[in-house]
């Protein structure tokens, strides 16, 4: 009697056919181009950016392209020199259509003491003198306002912030002028028949944009954007 044949020793005995081939253990794909499938991700230097929604390499880390981190990116215009410019051009506008109307009322205050010298108030004689001058600066005064609306949106030096600040308080100036002005003309008697309110809303009116636009340079990013030294 003979021992059993081993059938691992034996290569006339058949052998038992084993599982199928499928390949090379699935493993986890690469994090970027380039990159292993071990250890932790690169830093984001090289490669094609990862799709959205995919997870940043570390907390709190931007993709290429993002914001910038805590804000807007340093070399942005801020928002209060933008509102500063829009109201500078809004300020033009406004002074452009009043210089229009001093003009056609000192031409109507002529007209008045040339058909009647000695007719005529005293105010039309003070407003014909005083008004085609007056058209003149403010018309000036446009042209500077609408200089300084170009150069707070296109320049970013500290003489383009002093030409706006002189844009805006010469309005003011031209504003308490006329507030003063109009209380002289009126006399008296626009106090006793309520007209010193109308007097103050209308200049008012007329230093609303340059005292926003005077807040919005002179405090906070609007004076940082030009004051602060380039790099």
């Amino acid at each position: 009697m003979s021992a059993p044949r081993d059938p691992w020793s034996d290569p006339t005995t058949p052998t038992e056919p084993g599982p199928a081939y499928s390949g090379p253990p699935p493993t986890t794909p690469p994090y970027g181009y380039g990159a292993p499938a071990y250890g932790p991700p690169p830093p984001w230097g090289y490669g094609p950016p990862p799709p959205y929604g995919y997870p940043a390499p570390y907390p709190g880390a931007p993709y290429p392209g993002a914001p910038y981190p805590g804000g807007p990116r340093p070399d942005r215009r801020p928002g209060q020199v933008v509102g500063a410019a829009v109201l500078t051009f809004v300020q033009a506008l406004l002074v452009l259509i009043a210089s229009l109307y001093v003009w056609f009322f000192a031409s109507l205050a002529e007209l008045a003491i040339e058909e009647s010298p000695t007719g005529a108030p005293t105010q039309a004689y003070e407003f014909a003198r005083e008004g085609n001058l007056l058209s003149i600066v403010q018309l000036v005064s446009v042209v500077l306002l609408v200089g300084a609306g170009i150069l707070a949106l296109v320049r970013r030096t500290r003489v383009a912030w002093l030409v706006l600040l002189a844009a805006h308080g010469g309005q003011l100036l031209l504003t308490v002028y006329w507030w003063a002005q109009l209380g002289d003309l009126l006399g008296p008697a626009a106090a006793g028949e309520g007209l010193g309110g109308v007097v103050a809303a209308f200049s008012l009116f007329f230093a609303a944009a340059p005292l926003v636009a005077l807040g919005l340079v002179l405090f906070g990013a609007g004076r940082h954007w030009f004051t602060a030294p380039q790099g």
